[in-house]
């Protein structure tokens, strides 16, 4: 089992920037996808960018490519999702998630951290 701690979220005018952070434990997690997921009110839960621990390959949903960017920190086994040119549409709960590779659902979901964008 994978244990996630995700710090960061807060309230941030449209156009700022916040940066999320995941501490990531439990597990050796060489075949682990990372990945952030946000769910905002009266929405189903979206999964915005993923990362292959071991490989660094990302994945982005479309809605927030080429304004965030998902990062991992081998080392220190913590994930990060940098968040740019913040739109009031990104207002959500965000997850920090694990999954066995292959797998078709994140198996493991963080507390989440609430990031509130005003217009």
């Amino acid at each position: 089992q994978v244990q996630l701690q995700a710090s960061g979220g807060g309230l941030m005018q449209a156009g700022g920037s916040l940066r999320l952070s995941c501490a990531v434990s439990g597990r050796t997690l060489a075949n682990y996808v990372m990945g952030w997921v946000r769910q905002a009110p009266g929405k189903e839960r979206e999964v915005v960018a993923s990362i292959l621990w071991s490989g660094g390959n990302t994945y982005y949903a479309d809605s927030v490519k080429g304004r965030f960017t998902i990062s991992r920190e081998r080392a220190k086994n913590t994930l990060s999702l940098q968040m740019n040119s913040l739109k009031p549409e990104d207002t959500a709960v965000y997850y920090c998630a694990a999954k066995f590779r292959g797998a078709a659902e994140y198996s493991s979901l963080g507390q989440g951290t609430l990031v509130t964008v005003s217009s």
